[in-house]
């Protein structure tokens, strides 16, 4: 099953395709307080939480999301398809490059923080404190471990 496969399939579970704000619509307007948060899909480790805010993951075509990490939340070094580029909205977002979860050379990027990395480039997160991040990228989106045994889709 293809990286996209799963992932669609995880995040039908966690909000269903009818909460997706529809791409196709003129204009989306989303305050705060009416995010609509869920877990995480099951390729992310479990405790996080997310929220889609326009456009469809699952789907061809351009997407934002919300990611909420807990204090202690880490995703092992991984890669996706496409242009990522993400934004810290509160918290510190830890980012280390490579193929190795090498916390001493990861960057603290605080909120208002923002990064941008090409497809396939290797990448890890942690999070010392509660963090939401926006993740604005195209569709469908895919998370693939260098390690395929820090997926947390092989231990479930």
């Amino acid at each position: 099953m293809k990286i996209a496969s799963v992932f669609a399939l995880s995040f039908v579970g966690f909000c269903g395709f009818a909460s997706f704000a529809s791409a196709e619509e003129a204009h989306t307007m989303i305050a705060p307080d009416d995010v609509k948060w869920g877990p995480a899909p099951k390729v992310l480790p479990a405790g996080a939480e997310a929220a889609v805010l326009f456009g469809d993951p699952t789907k061809e075509g351009l997407f934002a999301l919300r990611l909420k990490a807990p204090a202690g939340y880490a995703v092992a070094p991984h890669t996706h398809p496409a242009d990522e580029v993400v934004t810290v909205i509160s918290g510190t977002t830890h980012l280390g490059m490579g193929e190795t979860a090498d916390r001493s050379a990861a960057k603290a990027m605080p909120a208002g923080s923002f990064f941008a990395l090409s497809p396939d480039t290797a990448h890890f997160v942690y999070f010392d404190e509660e963090t939401v991040l926006q993740v604005t990228t195209n569709g469908p989106w895919g998370l693939k471990y260098v390690n395929p045994a820090d997926d947390p889709q092989k231990t479930q």
